[in-house]
């Protein structure tokens, strides 16, 4: 563990109830099929005033076709003031959560999730009976009821769980502080086989990397028959526990209007798309990750990558401002999409979200440092509560240097600080662990939980090989002394696609250093940033000028040649001749 607070967050600040519901006689429902018998999970992560719920019922009986709903009643002043994954009505102390439309057919043995925010005061004490489709669920099918028609009968029971100390409880519906901790992490069985192909691909085929949603269909995947098949969520969340892995990386990345400023990345989600974003992206994922067979697996989800700093930095009166980034902070889309997926992820007992906060060389200098963790509350804040938040993650998909020992802000050349050097451009960071590491304590302060931890992405942040520098420069002209001194080899800071030189930095690796929990492999080492010409695909995805090698840049790099390797496919093809340099340019070296 990091050695910050160590107490659990204040999301699990009560303890996690496990209910198994009884209930007297009742009679079907003859609108839809009833259930012979029924199981009903809940838990609770609550604090003074309110709490967030989260309900997994399991039908045991009869499959259900026609729809289904599930019935309880508070025992004392509970109000649900939001929910997710079911239509949720309250009237007095009697709920009701309605399926949702995409899942109406609940089949025997099958699980549905839901969860709801809620307010209260006093005791906040279970429901003691749960029924679906009006049965009991009592955790067992009742003799003679295997007929969906029949009237019900059992007597009086209900059995809970005692309540457990946040602080001691080995309950695995109960976050830990430190997800990686502890923990071998899901190697993604696609990215494994290609890295297998490649001569000498094995030394590294077997570190943990995310798994990317960009599309809705990267949910249910593709027919994994044909050669351009692909696993789902499900296929990877039930591969993880074949593995007998403790945790799994999913990349959430389809907002609305998606990376408003860079086109290689752009997505199939127009930018008033927030409606199918919830309906059709978020929920459904939310959904899978919900399923009770999960809940020992601990769901690592890193949530949009490049959104929230675009508002700060690319929007009109920035340079290189773009028209959509105008649009994309106007109508809320980002603000409102991420809340949303903080909110129905984050309810989940076995759900950790990390939000991308760009990297040092985007959001470094004071005008962009401040204002970017602001709207990062706001996220947050649109998702109900900062308890949703896990923590961040930096330098997703990027080259930044872990580490620049020579080029510290601090130091000076010639009486005249390096800052001032064309490649720092007075920028108060020059490396991701130092950033990282502030822009935790600066999170921190304005809101967010103090034991909140940060990812750093090292997949290709190595830059090894011959022209990694070994010692300082010896020049008293700062940028001549930066320029041989720096680890970063690229030609400016801001290039982010396909660099030439670039190496695999350091391996996955839990709580490495003060306030981070992880050096993570977010971006699975050869997988393209985007393509090097205009390929036309069915992904939405664009061609962008900084993917082109000929390309003489923009204001947003300084004019500076964009550094991209030549003949790349789409961002995340595999591409071959990338993967290979990742491994010669590895640091440490393989």
């Amino acid at each position: 563990m990091r050695p910050i607070s160590t107490r659990a967050r204040a999301l699990t600040a009560a303890a996690a109830v496990s209910v198994v519901a009884g209930a007297g006689a009742v009679a079907m429902s003859t609108e839809a099929s009833a259930a012979a018998g029924c199981r009903v999970d809940y838990s609770v992560n609550q604090w003074s005033t309110g709490f967030t719920g989260n309900v997994t019922v399991t039908n045991l009986g009869e499959a259900i076709s026609g729809g289904w709903n599930l019935t309880w009643a508070w025992s004392g002043n509970q109000t649900i003031t939001q929910g997710w994954s079911a239509t949720i009505t309250q009237s007095g102390a009697n709920v009701t959560a309605a399926n949702p439309s995409w899942a109406a057919s609940l089949g025997t043995g099958a699980t549905a999730n839901f969860g709801f925010n809620a307010n209260y005061s006093g005791t906040n004490t279970a429901p003691a009976t749960f029924k679906l489709n009006g049965t009991a669920c009592t955790g067992t099918v009742p003799s003679g009821s295997a007929s969906p028609s029949a009237s019900v009968s059992t007597s009086p029971s209900t059995s809970v769980s005692p309540s457990v100390s946040p602080s001691t409880s080995t309950n695995p519906g109960v976050k830990v502080d430190n997800p990686y901790a502890g923990a071998k992490g899901y190697v993604n069985p696609e990215w494994k086989a290609k890295a297998d192909a490649e001569p000498g691909g094995s030394r590294i085929s077997s570190n943990p990397t995310a798994v990317w949603l960009d599309r809705i269909a990267a949910i249910e995947g593709t027919d994994s028959s044909s050669s351009n098949g692909s696993m789902g969520v499900r296929d990877h969340l039930d591969a993880a526990l074949a593995q007998g892995a403790g945790y799994i990386q999913f990349v959430i990345y389809n907002l609305p209007g998606r990376d408003c400023a860079a086109l290689a990345s752009n997505g199939e989600l127009g930018p008033n798309d927030l409606p199918r974003y919830k309906s059709e992206y978020i929920d459904p994922i939310a959904a899978i990750e919900a399923d009770a067979k999960y809940k020992n697996l601990r769901i690592i989800n890193i949530v949009e990558i490049d959104s929230l700093p675009n508002l700060v930095t690319n929007t009109s009166g920035q340079a290189g401002g773009t028209a959509m980034c105008d649009t994309m902070k106007a109508n809320g889309g980002y603000v409102q999409g991420i809340g949303y997926a903080l909110n129905k992820l984050g309810a989940l007992s076995n759900s950790y979200n990390y939000v991308d906060a760009a990297h040092h060389g985007w959001i470094g200098w004071d005008s962009n440092f401040g204002p970017t963790a602001d709207i990062m509350l706001e996220a947050a804040k649109a998702s109900g509560s900062v308890n949703n938040v896990t923590g961040f993650i930096t330098n997703t998909a990027n080259y930044s240097a872990l580490r620049e020992p020579y080029i510290q802000p601090s130091v000076t050349v010639g009486g005249q600080s390096i800052r001032q050097s064309k490649w720092i451009d007075w920028n108060q960071y020059s490396d991701e662990l130092t950033f990282a590491q502030a822009f935790r304590t600066k999170l921190v302060s304005i809101g967010f939980n103090n034991n909140i931890g940060m990812l750093i992405d090292t997949s290709r942040n190595g830059w090894g090989g011959s022209a990694r520098p070994t010692a300082a420069s010896t020049s008293t002209n700062v940028d001549t002394y930066v320029n041989e001194s720096r680890i970063d080899r690229r030609i400016h800071a801001g290039n982010w696609c396909n660099q030439s030189g670039a190496g695999i930095g350091e391996r996955p690796k839990a709580a490495p250093e003060a306030g981070i929990d992880a050096y993570v492999w977010v971006k699975p080492p050869g997988e393209s940033d985007g393509s090097s010409t205009l390929i036309p695909n069915d992904e939405g995805k664009g061609f962008d000028r900084m993917c082109d090698p000929t390309y003489t840049g923009n204001a947003r790099n300084g004019n500076s040649m964009s550094g991209a390797l030549p003949n790349a496919p789409i961002s995340g093809a595999w591409f071959s001749a990338q993967f290979q340099q990742l491994m010669t340019n590895a640091y440490p070296a393989l």
